[in-house]
């Protein structure tokens, strides 16, 4: 759950920060750019007076590359994404087929990697600086259990995983789609009811879970595979989707604010677990639905 965590607000309130602090702020001062101008407007007189041979010597200089200015870009936190991405995949399929050949492992893998990943996404998220370490220990724990909860539901719900995969591209896909046309909206008061709807269903997950674990309830919970329990999943798979736009517009604010490039590393992270988030609660729709 990404887009309202503590990551995604701490990233928010930093990026504000550095502004001040000098990112984000216009290029240069006015002091250059009057120097540029005259520069601009005298570049004729200083070529006329250059001699033959300090034009060769120009001329045959290395083209200058892409200026390095230290900021996030979207092509960074592309290919965090692509890296977090893969570590969480690849580890997931070396899970599924452990779980596969034996299956007294699940639980350790399920239970182990859940908790894990609930414990360190708190440690990343107030962690005063960025810690690429922790990220790809989370993404190794958040494959592992990935793995062992597909390949266990796979079994008892044979296709579910796939059109779950199926619907979590296709929800991405219309996510970036809607909100790169301006057809979902996040601004701040959306920003603001998301967080507090994402609180809400965050600690009722909590609840459920400390119930399914003390045995109190089974099944998926709360509805169990009812139109209430339906209900609950296709609420939490709307959560998941926006949580998509919400990270979306965090990426487009870091770039045109200038945030510095490590935090790119976090921003890929906070989507990929949007990502990963949207998945869960297509497999518990899909299975309910199936019942």
């Amino acid at each position: 759950m990404a887009g309202g965590n503590p990551v995604f607000d701490r990233l928010n309130k930093q990026i504000e920060k550095e502004r001040y602090a000098g990112f984000g702020s216009p290029q240069g001062n006015p002091q250059q750019a009057q120097q540029g101008a005259q520069a601009a407007t005298t570049g004729y007189a200083t070529q006329d007076a250059m001699t033959a041979q300090q034009l060769n010597e120009m001329y045959a200089q290395p083209p200058a590359g892409p200026a390095d200015t230290g900021r996030v870009t979207v092509d960074d936190v592309v290919v965090k994404s692509l890296t977090l991405f893969v570590v969480t995949v690849a580890v997931a399929f070396a899970s599924w087929f452990m779980v596969d050949r034996s299956p007294a492992i699940a639980m350790p893998f399920w239970l182990g990697g859940m908790v894990g990943t609930l414990i360190l996404g708190f440690v990343i998220a107030f962690m005063k600086k960025v810690s690429v370490p922790l990220l790809m220990v989370y993404a190794v724990l958040q494959g592992a259990f990935l793995g062992a909860f597909s390949n266990v539901v796979n079994e008892m719900y044979p296709g579910v995983v796939i059109m779950a995969v199926m619907a979590t591209l296709c929800v991405f896909v219309a996510m970036y789609v809607g909100y790169a046309t301006g057809f979902v909206k996040v601004n701040d008061r959306t920003r603001r009811m998301f967080f507090f709807a994402l609180v809400g269903y965050g600690l009722f997950s909590l609840l459920q879970v400390v119930l399914l674990m003390t045995g109190v309830i089974d099944g998926w919970g709360f509805g169990g595979s009812g139109a209430l329990g339906i209900g609950l999943s296709i609420l939490g798979v709307g959560l998941a989707s926006y949580s998509l736009a919400v990270d979306f517009d965090t990426i487009d604010r870091a770039v045109q604010l200038g945030a510095p490039r490590k935090y790119s590393w976090l921003l890929a992270h906070g989507l990929i677990v949007s990502i990963v988030w949207l998945y869960i609660e297509f497999v518990r729709l899909f299975a309910r639905l199936r019942d």
